[in-house]
């Protein structure tokens, strides 16, 4: 069930690698791969993944704390008849020192927005990912057209940072990613193994408590409403980790908004919920167009 509230209101890239469809033997409609390589603060370059299918206005995917480009696909299949879909995947849990930062995350955004001279995007991030589209939308507001929000940090949020284990047991993960949804049928075993695996590397454990810890300090409550483009949220009402009051706080302080609640439904709705997730969408792209074409 969907419920819906209120009315829209420089740093150096090493190198770029895009493979075409050609060269990797998929169709046009088929996921694209690449590798961007970009960098931070520590001039070390960083691998960003990256997969892209679809024609239309170019959307740009940013994945949470422990996300991935896997976690966006049912979403992007069902959207991508109509939009440039691309989804960022920046290995956080290996970042180190100043690059371990939302600071330096932010920068590598821009870096990859940057690379490709097209129009302005849309950014659609999750949780961590949110926080760093909303920092984009602050910065570059040249690179951002619109952003869809989940479970965005950057205003409130609880986590299980505080309580994070140097190689903590898989039970403990499974408790502590559980949290993140509402029906947690939904948790991937795949995920749980590969965070488990991540966070067994002392240096892991230690890149999410600093990334964590980064995004906490970087409240964004005196700067959102200078967030000037249309913006959607859609938020799982039963999200504990970014809980109700964050979406309303950010309803309320966006000038240009709309909230779309999904009902039985946790921190990650793009998973939980991705049909409903992909309608929001579709509906928020028609209202933009709308306003594209009036006089």
């Amino acid at each position: 069930m969907v419920t819906i509230h209120g009315a829209l209101r420089p740093t150096e890239i090493i190198t770029a690698l895009a493979l075409p469809s050609d060269q990797i033997g998929l169709a046009p409609t088929d996921f694209r791969s690449g590798v961007r390589v970009l960098t931070g603060p520590e001039r070390v370059p960083v691998e960003a993944k990256v997969e892209s299918t679809g024609n239309g206005r170019r959307v740009v995917f940013l994945h949470g704390l422990v996300g991935l480009n896997d976690h966006w696909e049912d979403v992007v299949r069902s959207i991508r008849h109509r939009a440039a879909c691309e989804m960022l995947e920046v290995p956080l849990l290996s970042l180190r020192g100043d690059d371990c930062t939302i600071h330096a995350v932010t920068e590598m955004t821009i870096q990859y927005l940057e690379s490709r001279p097209m129009e302005p995007s849309t950014l659609v991030g999750n949780s961590f990912g949110g926080h760093v589209a909303l920092r984009v939308a602050l910065e570059r507001p040249d690179l951002v057209s619109s952003l869809v929000l989940a479970g965005a940090s950057g205003l409130l949020e609880r986590t299980m940072v505080r309580e994070v284990q140097i190689r903590p047991s898989r039970d403990w993960l499974a408790e502590k990613i559980g949290e993140l949804f509402h029906d947690r049928s939904k948790m991937r075993e795949a995920d749980l193994d590969r965070a488990h695996q991540e966070l067994s590397v002392r240096g892991g454990a230690r890149a999410m408590v600093r990334l964590s810890r980064t995004a906490r300090r970087n409240h964004l409550g005196p700067r959102i409403s200078q967030i000037a483009c249309p913006t959607l949220l859609i938020w799982g009402r039963q999200d504990i980790v970014t809980p109700p009051e964050a979406a309303e706080e950010f309803h309320a302080k966006i000038p240009d908004s709309r909230l779309v609640w999904l009902e039985q439904c946790g921190h990650a709705p793009m998973i939980e919920c991705p049909a409903e997730f992909a309608s929001a969408m579709c509906d928020f792209f028609d209202e933009l167009e709308r306003r594209e074409q009036r006089p």
